[in-house]
């Protein structure tokens, strides 16, 4: 056994140090200039805020509430995590000998009876001179971490996708009165127009112009109610219900009043839960190579076995040490060493990429703030400029100085204008939700989906 030991202890001292090595992260993952040109400020960022706080309507938070608990998405990634602390539950139990247990008894008659019986019990331990459940418990932990930051990814992009959907809901809504109230202003052009021709100050045509741009806003009525009926269901999809009207506030009443601070752009790799799945996909597939790696080597298992026969005084027992080395599956063993040294290249690339794309769309997202914020002004300029360019063609036409076809002109710029301010205001919102989503922003725990519980269909109890 001594012999047996030195042997595989020398087979080690040939393998890499790396089997039995931590992961820790390449030197090569940079974060600088992560943001482009934006400018970096302290380690304050807009992340660090709950999404309570953040979001402070109180319709959209019971929403973002209710959604945690019922979105099919957050109770997949939830079972998820169950499956992955299984597993490393099974990791650990490899360090633990197995045993075995197999009684047999029988009986024979001649002249008297004779009972005879046996109690065999099996052990079984593989030493972990490889490192080869080391790495298995590793991997194991990493994977559990993995699930878990799924779990957070899929949190942080539920509560940006219900404010999102929330807020389209509200802009619909906004335009939506714009645009009745404007079509109920032409229908009464309509009548205005027809009482002008009886009294020969304009002609068929003007009447004809004016009753298709009635009907054109109309139309775009219908357009609306379809678009309102589509968002309600995907909200509803969001939510984990059937759909339904949903009670909601206002799109003037909505003001984000935190600054657009992001903070350092290093913040990334411990904010952003996508890239920590990332990073911990490196990591996973580490481990991977140093099982593959060690896969190359030996391994030893001591077996015991012992055995009670006949009577409590006849014991026997026995040790032996097994080294097994891989010989006709070397080859074999070799090539997936090689595959998942390349798939642990292939896992640094994407997270080179994941970190990127999380800095880019930290840049996009503020970019999106500053345009929407910067029209604010010059919209609200050019809807007082055009209210009073219909308010003087009406002055001018009362006095045959203009036709009214020049009124309608301008009350149809007017109305694109509004529903252009509405839509401005919308991406104000949606570029601040995107900034929030993309610095990591949303994560809360206290709210946790519900594993078991269906809250669409349900099971009636037997009587």
């Amino acid at each position: 056994m001594k012999k047996l030991i030195l042997i595989v202890s020398v087979a080690a001292m040939f393998a890499s140090c790396s089997i039995y090595k931590k992961y820790s992260r390449p030197e090569e993952i940079s974060t600088a200039n992560l943001y482009g040109n934006i400018e970096e400020s302290d380690t304050t960022t807009m992340a660090d805020i709950s999404w309570r706080e953040f979001f402070t309507d109180k319709y959209l938070q019971g929403y973002i509430e209710q959604g945690l608990k019922n979105n099919i998405d957050m109770r997949l990634a939830a079972e998820r995590v169950s499956q992955a602390e299984l597993t490393l539950q099974t990791a650990r139990l490899a360090f633990v000998p197995s045993f075995g247990f197999e009684p047999s008894a029988s009986v024979g008659i001649s002249q008297s009876a004779q009972f005879a019986y046996t109690l065999p019990v099996k052990a079984s331990w593989e030493i972990d001179i490889m490192a080869r459940n080391i790495n298995a418990k590793r991997r194991a932990e990493a994977n559990l971490e993995y699930n878990r930051l799924y779990r957070r990814s899929v949190q942080t992009a539920l509560v940006a996708a219900i404010a999102n959907n929330y807020y389209t809901l509200l802009m619909l809504d906004a335009q939506l009165r714009i645009s009745r109230s404007t079509s109920a202003s032409w229908k009464e052009n309509v009548r205005i127009m027809k009482a002008m021709k009886q009294a020969g100050m304009t002609n068929a045509a003007s009447i004809s112009q004016t009753e298709a741009n009635s009907c054109s806003i109309d139309a775009s009525l219908h357009d609306l109610e379809y678009k309102l009926v589509q968002a309600k269901n995907a909200f509803a999809l969001l939510l984990g219900v059937t759909p339904q009207d949903f009670p909601r506030g206002e799109l003037n009443g909505v003001d984000f009043k935190q600054k657009l601070f992001v903070g350092v752009a290093a913040q990334l790799l411990s904010r952003r839960p996508d890239v920590q799945q990332a990073e911990y996909d490196l990591q996973l597939a580490f481990y991977n190579t140093n099982i593959a790696h060690a896969n190359l080597y030996p391994s030893l298992t001591i077996t015991g076995e012992g055995a009670l026969k006949g009577s409590p005084a006849s014991w026997a027992l026995s040790f032996v040490g097994k080294l097994v080395q891989p010989i006709f599956n070397a080859g074999r063993n070799r090539a997936n060493y090689k595959i998942a040294q390349s798939q642990q290249r292939e896992a640094l690339l994407h997270f080179e990429h994941k970190l990127l794309e999380a800095g880019s769309e930290v840049n996009t997202a503020l970019a999106q703030c500053r345009s929407a914020r910067s029209k604010t002004n010059l919209r609200i300029r050019q809807i007082q400029t055009l209210e009073s360019a219909v308010y003087s063609t009406r002055q001018l036409m009362s006095h045959s100085e203009a036709t009214y076809l020049e009124v309608l002109t301008a009350q149809q710029s007017l109305l694109s204008a509004r529903l252009q301010q509405v839509s401005d205001r919308f991406e104000g919102i949606q570029g601040v939700i995107n900034l929030y989503r993309a610095l990591g922003g949303g994560v809360d725990t206290s709210v946790e989906p519900e594993v078991e519980k269906n809250p669409i269909f349900k099971c009636k109890k037997k009587k």
